[in-house]
């Protein structure tokens, strides 16, 4: 099975932090990532996202080529998802989709932290689209720039859990989704900072991203 990871900024970086989470979920299957290049070096509110649009569309004929079973794009605003599933020769998720898919199926109040305050209508818009939103507590900007974020570190770690804890204790939530593709990588960091359970969007897709590979067959 191949699974390919379409990073839709610019920053290569990124690419290779997603690839290694999705690797760690799926270690049988065969994990590319391509980098959007030319793109914004992060995808933060809707117009860096509609500037990425063209980059990943102009990538389908490449991932027909090289036998993608399924595409999952590697940014939290699920940018691009419907004219991408329209267009490609196999199954497209998001990354954001696939995490509000897990923590729907799982029954499990949810709160999203996010980065910037931009990207909080986007978010929100998206999980009300896909009919997500009945366990959704809120959408939580952390005020980290993505790149910020992605970089990791103790301040990070501890803004993050900040918003993780208001989630819990204001918002009731059982489940905090991370909403941005460069946390990823701080998940187990994170989890072990809170009692709720933690959901990281790159993991999500390469679950569900098999599982829908499998049945496209």
């Amino acid at each position: 099975m191949k699974l390919l990871y379409l990073n839709p900024n610019s920053s290569a970086h990124m690419t290779d932090g997603i690839v290694a989470v999705a690797r760690q979920a799926l270690p049988k299957a065969e994990i590319l990532g391509w980098t959007n290049h030319g793109a914004p070096p992060a995808i933060q509110g809707p117009e860096d996202g509609a500037a990425a649009i063209p980059g990943l569309l102009a990538q389908l004929p490449a991932a027909r080529e090289a036998g993608a079973d399924a595409i999952v794009i590697a940014c939290f605003d699920d940018v691009g998802l419907d004219q991408m599933r329209m267009a490609a020769h196999c199954p497209v998720l998001g990354i954001g989709q696939s995490a509000f898919a897990t923590a729907t199926l799982l029954g499990l109040r949810y709160s999203v932290i996010t980065t910037l305050a931009v990207s909080v209508p986007v978010i929100e818009g998206n999980i009300r689209a896909s009919g997500y939103d009945t366990l959704c507590r809120g959408v939580r900007p952390s005020g980290l720039p993505v790149l910020t974020v992605e970089a990791g570190g103790e301040e990070v770690c501890q803004r993050l859990a900040d918003e993780m804890r208001q989630a819990r204790d204001h918002d009731q939530a059982q489940a905090a989704i991370l909403g941005c593709a460069g946390m990823a990588g701080l998940k187990a960091e994170l989890a072990r900072r809170t009692t709720l359970q933690v959901i990281d969007g790159v993991e999500a897709s390469a679950r569900l991203a098999a599982a829908l590979a499998q049945m496209a067959v």
